[in-house]
């Protein structure tokens, strides 16, 4: 399973050149990842810049519809989760599944980013913090709809709003909060994959560290 890892775009934007420009890349993105037979594309949705949520809203929406009419039916199109720096979009699993209930679609995915959740405000450390994440995803979302994560430790600390990878077990999430996403029973079958910045441990050294960690 390997997904297309975008960046973010500014479906939510009122500037309809930017707007439009961002649909336009990611259904290009989607008929790369339908010729390479690949499972999807993750995105980032963008913005508010100050603007109302319910107003954004109906432009993700919009835009989301659109992008899917215009792409191969077999990618999914995968909202991944942000830091929540500003007025950045989707830090939170109500605004995400605020968006996937506006759009309806069932091509609609979700990937979890550890370090951005962690930073946004979700205590993956702790067990009782990765339970009471995992039942809210279930409640807004639906466990179905999550495809995955990007597994990211985080240089700074809870709730910081700011998103900065670092290397697995070299920052504040720490081994054992990937050794409890790894297991748990309700995550087994999702996939994993590396987005860290190499700055002390070589990537497949980390995939070592995780894959050791499996039981």
């Amino acid at each position: 399973c390997w997904v297309v890892n975008s960046c973010c775009f500014l479906i939510a934007s009122s500037n309809s050149f930017f707007y439009e420009a961002s649909i336009k890349s990611l259904v290009d993105e989607m008929q790369k990842a339908k010729k390479l037979g690949i499972l999807g594309v993750n995105f980032h949705v963008g913005s508010t810049k100050g603007a109302e949520m319910h107003t954004v809203v109906e432009k993700v929406e919009s835009a989301i519809k659109k992008i899917l009419e215009l792409s191969p039916e077999k990618p999914f199109l995968i909202i991944e989760n942000s830091a929540g720096a500003g007025n950045i979009i989707g830090d939170t699993i109500e605004e995400i599944g605020e968006i996937i209930d506006a759009v309806g679609s069932d091509r609609l995915r979700v990937l979890i980013d550890t370090a951005h959740a962690f930073e946004s405000g979700y205590d993956l450390k702790s067990k009782a913090g990765l339970e009471d994440f995992i039942e809210k995803f279930d409640k807004s979302i639906g466990l179905d709809k999550l495809v995955g994560f990007h597994l990211n430790d985080s240089k700074t600390d809870f709730n910081s709003k700011r998103d900065r990878h670092a290397d697995i077990g070299k920052g504040f999430l720490g081994l054992e909060t990937f050794k409890n996403i790894i297991n748990h029973p309700k995550l087994k079958d999702k996939f994993g994959i590396l987005e860290t910045p190499q700055d002390e441990v070589d990537w497949k050294d980390q995939l070592k560290i995780l894959r050791g960690m499996v039981h």
